[in-house]
């Protein structure tokens, strides 16, 4: 679903849902310090166990032909924000840390009393403001049933339910646009027993959604119970397309987790396509390259996969509990030339940037939403025409297309300059699809426009340009000192070709 249809979604589905909202759950996501005993299960990290439980890559197509290749979107990279542990109101620091504390309570000694109960709405609109301006994009977390306090589709005791409309209707109608909004389980503290809406009695690490709760659950207990937390956010206008683990959640179930992610946002929103998923982030030099999983159907009419969308930062804005207060140079230094998004941009992959909304307000002196103000400007001063804000949908369509698009010459052996084409057979759309290939691989006419060919026979002609920080959709670039072409254009669902026009 493209991201521009996402506004009257929102107010369909709301208008649709609040006069009769029959589903109650609970749930909710944090990171948090992990306790030394529960180390393998940690905030995103990797987990040694699942290495025999790892995903599958389901369906792929043949390779392109030698010389060509799909690149970033409009040949930049894509830069991206995570936020979790966002919902209406609630700060969920303030009501998580003595949950985790029950459990681990040498682990969780902040003193939470003196944090704010709440995340006031007038932050929501600063950020609102600053994100904007600067076309900041990325996820926003919408927990269903934060740390147990309420429900989001029902009441949030200590808050009038007129507040907590207001509240989703800011996110619903000035975030999620732009944004992705994902649900962090359930509650991200308590698990949630989907047949009552009640927590589990047991009072243990296992009963935790950040910490055991998980293991050992397959694909079909996994999906109902994701599909839980996004109907609640559906309840109250949300098109989900993605979900975020909280804290260690599906570490040990990996590959369960991935297909739980896949079928759980298709059960609950069927007219989403590509699904994705937050688990993982490195901070090392491991790829952080999103991973497309479990493709099937791509040659019939309901194809579908879901993709994983790696962080490469940690919090370093104010921490899950807004204690922590990190430092733009972790991220980019002044001068642009170090830090985790200058090495990972050099990479030329996504750069996604993790961060916890009680990191943000930290408390009410905002020191980690200035943290990201100034990363902001240092990336607009240093990269300005080489990065790309996307949120996660966008990553996910893009790394779709990149692996499961089929490339190929057509006809295979064309006999004379021109009479051939690039053909490509596209399982799921993406906007600003971009396609480079060496001028020994196809070599179309200099004299001849480029033409893009759609599945319903509309041709759509390629605007030459000579500047690669213009490349748009519907363009196409010639790099003469490489001696190869790239055509940038919105590449529709079905058999597309790029071919030379007439004179």
């Amino acid at each position: 679903m493209k991201r521009t249809d996402q506004r009257e979604w929102n107010r369909r589905a709301f208008l649709g849902a609040m006069g009769a909202i029959s589903v109650s759950t609970s749930g909710w996501m944090t990171g948090g310090t992990p306790p030394a005993s529960a180390a393998l299960m940690s905030k995103r990290s990797p987990c040694p166990h699942a290495q025999n439980n790892l995903p599958e890559p389901g369906e792929r197509p043949p390779a392109p032909p030698q010389g060509v290749r799909v690149v970033n979107p409009k040949g930049r990279v894509p830069v991206s924000l995570i936020i979790d542990d966002s919902t209406p109101l609630v700060n969920l620091a303030h009501f998580a840390i003595p949950q985790f504390a029950e459990v681990f309570p040498d682990n969780y000694r902040q003193n939470w009393r003196v944090l704010p109960r709440e995340i006031p709405d007038a932050f929501v609109r600063e950020f609102i403001e600053f994100g904007r301006s600067h076309g900041v994009r990325g996820k926003y977390s919408v927990v269903p049933y934060p740390a147990c306090v309420g429900w989001v589709d029902r009441d949030f005791p200590g808050w009038t339910r007129r507040e907590l409309e207001a509240s989703l209707a800011l996110i619903r109608d000035e975030i999620a646009p732009d944004w992705d909004i994902h649900p962090e389980m359930i509650s991200h503290t308590w698990a949630i027993d989907v047949k009552t809406g009640r927590p589990y009695p047991e009072r243990t690490a296992d009963f935790q959604e950040n910490w055991g709760f998980s293991v050992g659950k397959d694909a079909t207990f996994l999906t109902e119970y994701l599909a839980y937390a996004l109907k609640i956010l559906k309840n109250v206008g949300f098109l989900c397309q993605g979900i975020t683990t909280p804290g260690g959640f599906g570490n040990r179930v990996l590959r369960d987790l991935s297909l739980a992610s896949r079928d759980a946002v298709g059960s609950l929103f069927p007219q989403v396509d590509v699904a994705h998923y937050v688990r993982h982030l490195y901070t090392d030099d491991r790829s952080v390259a999103p991973r497309v999983e479990f493709a099937e159907g791509l040659n019939g009419p309901s194809p579908r996969c879901v993709v994983s969308i790696i962080g490469c930062t940690g919090d370093w804005f104010g921490g899950w509990d807004g204690l922590e207060i990190g430092s733009a140079d972790r991220f980019l230094t002044p001068d642009g030339q170090s830090g985790r998004l200058a090495e990972v941009i050099a990479r030329g992959e996504p750069a996604v940037m993790v961060s916890h909304w009680p990191g943000m307000y930290c408390n009410g002196s905002k020191e980690g939403f200035a943290i990201l103000q100034a990363v902001v400007e240092r990336l607009e001063a240093s990269y300005r025409d080489r990065i790309i804000w996307m949120n996660l949908d966008g990553i996910a369509h893009a790394w779709a297309a990149r692996v499961l698009t089929a490339i190929r010459l057509h006809p295979l052996e064309a006999p004379q300059e021109g009479q051939s084409s690039l053909e490509l057979d596209a399982p799921f759309p993406c906007d600003a699809f971009t396609l480079e290939w060496d001028r020994t691989a196809w070599n179309p006419p200099r004299d001849r426009p480029l033409m893009v060919r759609t599945p319903d026979n509309r041709m759509i002609r390629l605007e030459p340009i000579t500047r690669p920080e213009r490349l748009e959709p519907g363009c196409v670039l010639a790099d003469e000192p490489r001696e190869c072409l790239i055509a940038c254009f919105d590449l529709p669902r079905g058999r597309s070709r790029i071919e030379a026009g007439s004179l």
